[in-house]
């Protein structure tokens, strides 16, 4: 499996000519880091002299952090599985009307997937920089710049995960889903970029005090 890999053995597969791992899965990775980042925080905090009445927000933030990294972690995967499925239609017989006919609904199908996968990943991300803030407001000083980092690859990891939705919404016949899956990302993303600017500037303000 892709998560397995070393990083220099997932950067060296980002790298080569095929088509997969891509930018779906490289945002799945960000998004994954911005979760262990928060975790680390929180780990880093817990017991520091100081940090006691944050302790309970520290433990649940951490729960919710590392819960949301194997769900985002998990989407490596399933992005390359949904790329693989959409060239898979593309490829598909088209000699006969029911060739054509299958592999067009196959080719929806595989739009669709390609579209729900990044649009979850995007949603991911969103609770990441949710849970940055607050571990941002209740960690440990100085850890605190992990927790700007984290918000920051969140951020990165939202935005790039939408340009997948980007790609694959003009192509979808289903339009309603296709409109609504594009409202919402925007949505997501003018969200993550006020709140991760945010983060940041709670970040810089407590590291300069």
């Amino acid at each position: 499996m892709i998560t397995q890999a070393s990083i220099d053995e997932f950067l060296d597969r980002l790298a080569n000519s095929d088509a997969t791992p891509g930018g779906g899965s490289a945002a799945a990775i960000m998004g994954a880091m911005g979760a262990a980042l928060v975790s680390m925080v929180c780990n880093v905090s817990i017991g520091k002299k100081g940090c006691e009445a944050a302790e309970p927000e520290l433990k649940a933030v951490r729960t919710q952090s590392e819960t949301l990294r194997r769900r985002v972690s998990a989407m490596v995967a399933e992005d390359v599985a949904a790329f693989d499925s959409l060239m898979a239609a593309y490829k598909l017989p088209k000699e006969s009307d029911l060739d054509k006919t299958r592999r067009a609904d196959a080719i929806q199908a595989g739009l669709r997937l390609a579209t729900e996968v990044p649009l979850d990943c995007a949603r991911v991300c969103a609770q990441v920089v949710e849970l940055a803030r607050r571990a941002s407001e209740h960690g440990y000083r100085g850890v605190i710049s992990d927790a700007g980092v984290g918000v920051l690859a969140a951020n990165s990891a939202a935005r790039s995960a939408a340009l997948n939705v980007f790609i694959n919404a003009p192509a979808l016949k289903d339009r309603h889903f296709a409109q609504t899956s594009v409202a919402e990302i925007d949505k997501l993303l003018a969200w993550c970029a006020l709140e991760s600017e945010a983060v940041y500037a709670l970040v810089r303000k407590r590291l300069e005090t």
